[in-house]
């Protein structure tokens, strides 16, 4: 019996990591209801695919859908992520982390940055990175899950995966379709709109089908193909704070065991990044087209990688930004469809869950009403202007000095939002927080501390503690840290020992 008042049929149009994605989480959300999911995708149009890393918040939904983790990552080749290692952003010869995790824990409420600015103010040298435990199992290579528990705060992080994008689709797919959800080869020749409010209402396949629907999905890449060429959504330019516009990428044989870290390295015109499965490397160079063309862009990443080619190179041409809204009318645009905000924090994936989940919490009766679309839209907005800044922030405060598009980056102007975060932080450590959030203030405070950025003071609470209960706590957390970080096994024994059942 069908839920009271859910809409008959949701057509989605691509499939890739964003159509099966959002095809397997709504069979599990619909699954006791009869609103039926069809994907239309055609094997003769290719997927971008290269989205080879994540952020934790994956790991949310592979358990929401009641995936077996070991499973999923035998599948997809995958590796474990710890967080993502920034090569020469600060300076020529730096390397800092971005975990997934907090440093510290706060001291009679005193967050914990201002403890470690009164240890630096006093001399101490200790890297914030000593003060967090997937940090400091990062550099030596090392992994273990979080306790399940997660009593200690000291011991509670996050994780994610680096794995093979189109794999990780296909096994979505056999999920999906096991669930009930139809799928058909074929490519989309015609959208029908309904007369009177635009609404859509079948499309055309080049089979000769006409597909119907109450709500679609539009998944169907850079080409937007609903909500871009058929809605007219206009989409909103952000490359003049994100410039970077082309990525090569190509896979090479392993010639190490992986690292539970993906990595990004500086370049003359953008960055590298470098991302170890469990089966090869990924690698690619995103840059702009401004300071450094295609083949000078193909010759910086190839002279820079290891091990053998194992692909041709991959070329993809974007422009960053999102569209104006990402609901429009009966259509919900997910994935290149709704925008694109560049890989550098492996944010595409967890911007489709984000869509993913709006969509399911405003999911239509039939009478789709305009307050739901507009609060979701809200709330997609935000999560992407939040993760934007964050981005934005890389390369404003990156000190690779003598290249043009480095220099301009540094000079750039920035959003509001943005440059209120920066200016309190450099005031006082504190840490701004808006509505939405997506990468909190462990995240932040990585960037502030990776890139040396020295507040004119903080919180003189932190100077009332004595100075004796101060140094023991501090080493004491170091002590908790470093302990479990040794317990902890190589990251590739752990990978192997778990994928096996051992």
């Amino acid at each position: 019996m069908r839920k009271q008042g859910l809409i008959g049929k949701v057509v989605i149009v691509g499939g890739g990591t964003a159509g099966w994605m959002a095809a397997a989480s709504l069979a599990k959300f619909l699954e006791d209801s009869s609103t039926s999911v069809h994907v239309i995708e055609s094997s003769s149009i290719g997927t971008v695919g290269v989205g080879e890393a994540t952020i934790p918040t994956i790991v949310g939904f592979n358990e929401y859908l009641g995936l077996d983790e070991a499973d999923m990552m035998r599948r997809t080749q995958a590796t474990f992520k710890l967080g993502i290692r920034f090569d020469d952003w600060a300076q020529p010869g730096s390397r800092f982390l971005h975990p997934f995790a907090n440093y510290g824990v706060p001291l009679h409420e005193i967050p914990f940055q201002d403890l470690w600015l009164r240890s630096r103010a006093a001399g101490d040298q200790t890297s914030m990175e000593d003060y967090c435990l997937p940090s400091v199992m990062a550099r030596s290579g090392r992994f273990a899950k979080p306790p399940p528990d997660r009593t200690n705060p000291l011991g509670d992080f996050g994780y994610a995966y680096q794995f093979d994008a189109t794999l990780y689709a296909e096994y979505l797919r056999d999920y999906a379709t096991n669930k009930g959800v139809e799928r058909t080869d074929a490519r989309v020749l015609e959208i029908n709109t309904r007369a009177g409010d635009g609404y859509i209402e079948s499309l055309v396949l080049d089979s000769g089908d006409r597909i119907e629907g109450d709500l679609f999905v539009d998944c169907s890449g850079f080409r937007s193909l609903l909500m871009g060429e058929c809605l007219e959504t206009a989409h909103e330019d952000w490359s003049h704070w994100l410039p970077a516009n082309r990525a090569v990428a190509v896979q090479t044989e392993s010639v190490a065991p992986p690292a539970p870290y993906t990595r990004s390295i500086t370049r003359e015109a953008g960055w590298q990044w470098h991302i170890p499965l469990q089966h090869r490397v990924g690698n690619g160079y995103v840059y702009c087209n401004q300071y450094q063309d295609d083949e000078q862009a193909l010759a910086t990443l190839l002279s820079n990688i290891e091990g053998k080619v194992l692909s041709e190179p991959n070329l993809l041409s974007f422009q960053t930004g999102m569209r104006e809204v990402f609901w429009k009318k009966n259509c919900v645009a997910l994935g290149l469809a709704a925008g694109f905000m560049e890989p550098l924090e492996s944010t595409s994936i967890a911007l489709v869950q984000t869509g993913i989940h709006l969509l399911e919490t405003f999911f239509p009766s039939r009478g789709f009403r305009q307050c739901d679309i507009d609060e979701a839209n809200r709330l997609g907005r935000e999560t992407w202007e939040r993760m934007r800044d964050f981005l934005i922030l890389h390369y404003k405060l990156n000190q690779r000095t003598g290249d043009a598009f480095w220099d301009d980056c540094r000079e750039m102007g920035v959003p509001d939002t943005l440059s209120h975060k920066l200016a309190v932080y450099k005031s006082r450590a504190h840490l701004v927080e808006y509505g939405v959030e997506p990468f909190k203030e462990g995240s932040w405070l990585s960037m502030y501390a990776g890139f040396d950025i020295e507040p004119e003071s903080y919180d003189r609470r932190a100077d009332r503690i004595p100075d004796l209960e101060f140094r023991k706590s501090l080493e004491h957390m170091k002590e908790i840290i470093n302990h479990a970080a040794n317990l902890a096994p190589e990251h590739s024994l752990f990978l192997h020992n778990f994928c096996s059942g051992q």
